[in-house]
């Protein structure tokens, strides 16, 4: 990545700021020597207290069915990092809720407010064609970035690593428990992406004149099995993990009976996005 010199002027709100990305951008900003004015924009006074230990300049509390509390928090702001959405599905959090909704809101507001460029984080696969609603919502979502007439930066990413992530989260547990069972025995290839990187990609992106109205895939620069990485990790630990393998086609069955009874959370939509190929 090129190194940019921010303009300390410049005001760059981050909505979804309590996320495992969000919390990236503002460590890796405090790190810089010269950099904006960070607003981190949430939905809650929880979030709020969950960034206390963070150094964000500022921290507002935003709706996305407000377009005044967005606009409010948009003036003046040069850019704006979108991060919110979700992979799991919950009562009152749906894809289309998360994922489009919420886009078509900082898109709308963002264009109202005089924003310049719109930076939206988004998932490899994403597809307003596709089947799956996952790829599909996060695919009407980069329309809905599209469709304005600030400029944008849309990136792709893959399954992400480092602090606070899912992605390592999960990795910790397996190696902790010694032994885990993978959908198809995780052989499908992963290229993760640590999250401190996609952190300066985003706010490298904020510059005006990088990447413009361009959508990239923003992936690591390895390309590897999922039980390859689970060893790895398991290395590092000193620990040894087994790996037993479920066939995907049996687990998928065993998600849409379960998805009958109780709904929400893992879906066959789920199950597709974290064992194809990125």
């Amino acid at each position: 990545l090129v190194e940019l010199t921010v303009d300390m002027s410049a005001r760059i709100v981050i909505t979804g700021a309590n996320s495992a990305v969000g919390r990236a951008i503002l460590r890796v900003a405090a790190q810089q020597p010269e950099h904006a004015v960070l607003i981190a924009a949430v939905r809650s006074d929880r979030a709020i207290e969950e960034l206390q230990p963070l150094p964000p300049h500022q921290v507002a509390r935003i709706s996305y069915d407000d377009s005044s509390s967005l606009k409010a928090v948009f003036a003046g702001a040069s850019a704006v990092i979108h991060l919110a959405g979700t992979l799991f599905e919950r009562p009152g959090s749906t894809y289309d809720r998360a994922n489009v909704q919420t886009a078509r809101a900082v898109a709308d507001a963002a264009a109202q407010s005089g924003v310049e460029k719109v930076v939206l984080v988004s998932a490899v696969g994403a597809d307003p064609g596709s089947r799956n609603a996952y790829w599909r919502t996060k695919g009407e979502a980069e329309a809905a970035i599209r469709a304005h007439p600030c400029s944008h930066t849309i990136l792709r990413v893959p399954l992400l690593l480092g602090t606070g992530t899912e992605g390592t989260a999960a990795l910790q547990r397996h190696v902790i428990q010694g032994s885990v069972t993978l959908p198809g025995g995780g052989r499908h290839q992963q290229q993760p992406l640590h999250v401190d990187d996609l952190a300066r990609a985003a706010l490298a992106a904020c510059h005006p004149h990088v990447a413009c109205n361009r959508t990239l895939n923003l992936v690591g620069p390895i390309s590897l099995p999922e039980r390859d990485i689970l060893q790895r990790g398991a290395q590092l630990s000193a620990r040894k993990v087994r790996i037993r393998s479920l066939p995907i086609s049996l687990l998928r069955m065993a998600v849409r009976v379960r998805r009958q009874f109780i709904g929400g959370g893992f879906s066959p939509d789920v199950l597709e996005v974290i064992t194809t190929d990125t």
